[in-house]
C-alpha cells in the first residue's frame, strides 16, 4: 500500500519522528509546520491522510480540521489528531471536528500504522466512487453536488452479549438513530446481511466467542461489505485493535465507554455510509444507462475516453503506474458472415463475460467497438500488464464459445496489445495509439498472442 501522508506538528522532532517511522513503512511524507502550511499543501497537492497536532500556535488542530472538513476540495481526506491531551471532551471535540481518529503520545506505533493503513484503504474506496461520480458529471448525467445532503436518520445494529452495555449504548444512540439489538453473533450476521444498516457496533464483551470472527464474516459477504463496523473494546488490547483494522473494521472505541464520543464516531461513520451510498447509488442509476454497452454489459467507449483521462491525471499527479490492453477477437467477420450476426453476439457477450471475469478489481473493461475491447489497468507495470493479458488470452482460448443457434461450438481466439503511461507526460489518445500498434503487430505476428509496446 502506497500513499501520500502530511504530517503536521510545530516541533521539528515531533514532525521527524513520525516521518521516519511512515517512510519506513514505504509512505510518502509531507510535513507542515503550522496549520496555514497545512491547509496550503492540501489545496495544492493531493494527500491522502493528514496526521494533525492539535496544540499549535495560531491556529490549532481543532481550527485546521474545522478549515479542511469545511472545503469540498479537502473534505473527504482521513484526519488522525495526535495530541498529549487525553480527556474524553477532547476527543469529542476533535471529533465534533471532523477527526477520524485520536490518538495520545506517546503514539503506539503499531495502532498508529495500523490506523493509517485502515483510513488509507477507506479513502480509496471513497476516492474511486467520487471519480466515477466526476466521470458522469463530465459528461453530464449527474450533479456531483448532490451527493452531500443534510444528516439522515441512521439505522446501526448493536451486537452485545450482556444486557445491562445493550441498554446503556443504545440510550446513547437514541438520539441519533434507531438501533436493532441482538446477542446471538451468528443471528446478527444473517440480520446483518437481510436488512439495510448504517453502522454495526460489535462489543467485544462475549465470554465464549472471538467478535472478531464476526468482523471477518461481515468484511467477507457482498451484502455487508461496506457497512461500517465501530468495534468496542477494553483498555490496553493494542493487539486486537491492531487485527481488527487489519480485518477492516472502520473504527473503534475504549471502555468505559462515553456516551459523548460514541455518538460522535457513530455519526461519523453513518454519515460516510450515506455518503458513500449515494455515490454509489447515483453512479449506478445513471452511468449505467448512458456508458454502458448494451449486448455486452461493459463500459462504452464514451465511459472510457472520459475516465480515462481522469485516470491517466490521477496516476500522473502520484508518480504510480498505469497500463492498457487492446484485445481483439480474431477473425470475427468469419463468424458473422458463416453462422449469423446473432451468432456474433453470442461470442461477443461470452468474450466480454471472459474479459469480466479475468481482469482485477480495480481494472476498467470496456468495449472499444466492433469485437474490439479495452482494459484499463490502474497502478500496474508493464510486466503485471503483461501476465494480466496473458491470463485472458488463455481464458478465452482453453474453452469453446456455444453457439445455440447453430448448435455447434466455436474455437476463439484474441490478440492482445499493451502499453503503460510515460512517466515523462502521456495522453489517453497516445496511450491508445501505442497499444493499437501492438495489438496490429500481434495481428500480423500470427494472431492469438500478447505484444507490448515499445516503451
Amino acid at each position: 500500500m502506497t500513499a501520500r501522508i502530511l504530517v503536521v506538528d510545530d516541533v521539528p522532532a515531533n514532525v521527524k519522528l513520525l516521518e521516519a517511522r511512515l517512510v519506513a513503512e514505504y509512505f510518502d511524507v509531507l510535513t507542515a509546520g503550522d496549520g496555514h502550511a497545512a491547509l496550503a499543501t492540501c489545496e495544492k497537492t493531493p494527500v491522502d491522510l493528514v496526521l494533525l497536532d492539535i496544540m499549535m500556535p495560531g491556529m490549532d488542530g481543532f481550527e485546521v480540521c474545522e478549515r479542511l472538513k469545511a472545503n469540498s476540495r479537502t473534505a473527504h481526506i482521513p484526519v488522525v489528531m495526535i495530541t498529549a491531551l487525553d480527556q474524553p471532551s477532547d476527543r469529542v471535540r476533535g471529533l465534533k471536528a471532523g477527526a477520524d481518529d485520536f490518538l495520545t503520545k506517546p503514539v503506539n506505533d503499531l495502532q498508529l500504522m495500523s490506523r493509517v493503513k485502515s483510513l488509507v484503504r477507506l479513502k480509496n474506496v471513497s476516492d474511486e466512487l467520487r471519480l466515477r461520480a466526476q466521470t458522469a458529471q463530465t459528461i453530464g448525467l449527474q450533479e456531483l453536488a448532490r451527493v452531500d445532503r443534510p444528516d439522515e436518520p441512521g439505522r446501526v445494529l448493536l451486537v452485545d452479549g450482556r444486557a445491562s452495555s445493550q441498554e446503556r449504548l443504545t440510550r446513547a444512540l437514541k438520539p441519533i438513530a434507531d438501533v436493532a439489538v441482538i446477542s446471538d453473533p451468528q443471528a446478527a450476521l444473517f440480520e446483518a446481511a437481510e436488512s439495510s444498516f448504517d453502522l454495526i457496533i460489535v462489543n467485544a464483551n462475549f465470554d465464549d466467542y472471538d467478535p472478531l470472527r464476526l468482523c471477518s464474516q461481515l468484511r467477507s459477504l457482498e451484502r455487508t461489505r461496506f457497512i461500517p463496523i465501530l468495534l468496542v473494546t477494553e483498555q490496553g488490547n493494542d493487539e486486537r485493535i491492531v487485527r481488527a483494522l487489519e480485518l477492516g473494521v472502520t473504527d473503534y472505541i475504549m471502555r468505559p465507554v462515553d456516551p459523548n464520543e460514541l455518538v460522535a464516531r457513530s455519526l461519523t461513520q453513518i454519515r460516510r455510509k450515506h455518503c458513500n451510498d449515494r455515490l454509489r447509488a447515483s453512479v449506478q442509476q445513471t452511468i449505467e444507462l448512458a456508458v454502458t454497452d448494451d449486448l455486452t454489459g461493459l463500459h462504452n467507449r464514451r465511459y472510457l475516453e472520459n475516465h480515462l483521462k481522469l485516470l491517466i491525471d490521477r496516476a500522473t499527479t502520484r508518480g504510480r503506474p498505469l497500463s492498457i490492453c487492446i484485445t481483439d477477437i480474431d477473425r470475427f467477420k468469419r463468424v458473422n458472415d458463416t453462422y449469423g450476426h446473432d451468432a456474433g453476439d453470442d461470442v461477443l457477450r461470452e468474450f466480454a463475460n471472459r474479459v469480466r471475469a479475468t481482469v482485477r478489481g480495480a481494472d476498467l473493461a470496456c468495449r472499444f467497438g466492433g469485437e474490439e475491447f479495452v482494459v484499463v489497468m490502474p497502478d500496474t507495470t508493464p510486466e503485471m500488464a503483461a501476465i494480466v493479458a496473458e491470463r485472458l488470452r488463455l481464458a478465452v482460448e482453453s474453452r469453446g464459445f456455444d453457439i445455440p443457434q447453430a448448435a455447434t461450438v466455436l474455437n476463439v481466439t484474441a490478440s492482445l496489445g499493451i502499453a503503460t503511461l510515460r512517466p515523462d507526460g502521456d495522453t489517453a489518445e497516445a496511450l491508445l495509439k501505442r497499444a493499437d500498434m501492438a495489438l496490429y503487430q500481434a495481428k500480423n505476428g500470427g494472431r492469438n498472442r500478447v505484444v507490448a509496446a515499445a516503451a
